[in-house]
């Protein structure tokens, strides 16, 4: 077979446009530090990649949903601790006014201070985070206690809040407003007034019943933070495997589609010079022109 000029042309601009190729592949890859830019270039790898980022990204969110998790504990924690404080002031109070020494204006002073307790726990049951009462299960849009209302009527929905943290798992973030403010059917308001009506001298009867009805509450604040902490526990567990799936999810993506710097600049350099070689060679196969002839 007869090999013309036209042939070595047309196979030296071929061979120079894949080699052109090469080396735009190699380049794009160090400008994105990716393997491919599209789903063509390695479709396997593509589909892989989109898998890897999906798990990725529902791990994110996750993280997200422990971060709304932990607001609702921490917040809830933190007024469970006022209401202990409150409660623990109020007994003391009762515990005072039961020895007996007490004068009738000492013991209005006395139901001046519970009163003035009692409004605090009242604004602590309608704690709102995020404008979401926090005590009030689902119906975090409405408050617990509702004081416009006269009496108070004070009403705690006992349904969960309940936030998924991981693919199996869920956390209920609120606390049930019935096991801290209510003793059957009535509400620690209740107990604290019919206190104070002891205090003012409108009902005679004796101040250590006061003293055991507090007990009874405080005891509900405790076993409340009790399972609060043992919910705390239990999240911080599921915070340490998002984060360790987290680090999996990224390095396999990376693997998967990020590129070795390193090899990829050799295979550069290395494109370029075959690219050098080919255009070298290249003019020397090429046949001289009849002008080459005549100088």
């Amino acid at each position: 077979m007869r090999v013309t000029q036209s042939m070595l042309s047309n196979n030296l601009l071929r061979n120079l446009n894949q080699s052109y190729a090469e080396m735009d592949k190699y380049f794009n890859q160090l400008n994105t530090g990716k393997k491919f830019n599209r789903p063509s270039d390695d479709p396997v790898a593509a589909m892989k990649g989109i898998g890897f980022r999906t798990e990725l990204h529902q791990v994110e969110q996750y993280q997200r949903n422990t971060n709304e998790v932990h607001n609702w504990l921490d917040n809830s924690d933190s007024a469970l601790d006022q209401i202990n404080s409150g409660l623990q002031r109020i007994r003391y109070l009762a515990v005072q006014a039961s020895n007996g020494t007490y004068g009738e204006s000492e013991l209005k002073s006395i139901a001046a201070e519970v009163e003035q307790i009692k409004a605090d726990l009242i604004e602590t049951a309608n704690m709102k985070v995020n404008d979401k009462y926090i005590f009030n299960g689902t119906n975090t849009n409405i408050p617990p206690v509702n004081v416009d209302a006269e009496p108070i009527v004070v009403e705690f929905d006992d349904s969960q809040v309940i936030i998924k943290v991981a693919t199996n798992s869920e956390l209920a973030a609120n606390v049930d407003g019935n096991k801290v403010f209510m003793n059957g059917e009535e509400s620690l308001f209740d107990t604290i007034d019919h206190f104070i009506a002891k205090l003012n001298g409108e009902i005679d009867e004796d101040m250590d019943e006061s003293i055991a009805d507090m007990d009874i509450f405080i005891d509900n604040v405790i076993n409340s933070r009790a399972d609060l902490g043992a919910k705390m526990n239990r999240l911080e567990l599921i915070e340490n495997r998002l984060a360790k799936q987290e680090i999996v999810a990224t390095s396999t993506l990376s693997k998967n589609e990020d590129i070795n710097y390193a090899e990829t600049i050799t295979n550069l350099i290395t494109q370029e010079s075959i690219h050098r070689a080919a255009l070298s060679s290249g003019a020397r196969i090429m046949q001289p022109t009849l002008l080459d002839f005549l100088r």
